[in-house]
């Protein structure tokens, strides 16, 4: 015999709104991602590649954090803004440059 247990969504209809609001929140809050802080080796990598992409016209895989998630593009690079310290693709994307986690030339 199995137990078909739907766990806390069978307690979920005797709760108040606000504790139903509470339990969203602290779920969201679980799936969060950190930020991983890079070394400078590996931040001195993504800006010779990021020379080599602009200088050459290539095609780039950007992998970036932003708003507490992983995010991947591709594009090629226009421009790179450093007083503000952000690129911008050709499409309009503008990615800062602190928020790079990995770079890769297509």
């Amino acid at each position: 015999m199995t137990v078909n247990d739907r766990g806390n969504i069978k307690w979920t209809a005797m709760m108040m709104p606000e504790h139903h609001q509470l339990l969203h929140q602290m779920w969201a809050q679980q799936e969060r991602e950190e930020k991983p802080e890079l070394d400078e080796q590996q931040v001195e990598e993504i800006n010779m590649k990021l020379q080599v992409a602009i200088h050459n016209d290539l095609f780039v895989i950007i992998k970036y954090f932003s708003n507490h998630n992983f995010k991947t593009i591709r594009g090629k690079l226009e421009k790179v803004v450093s007083p503000q310290n952000y690129l911008v693709l050709r499409d309009g994307t503008k990615i800062q440059l602190d928020n790079i986690i990995d770079l890769q030339i297509d």
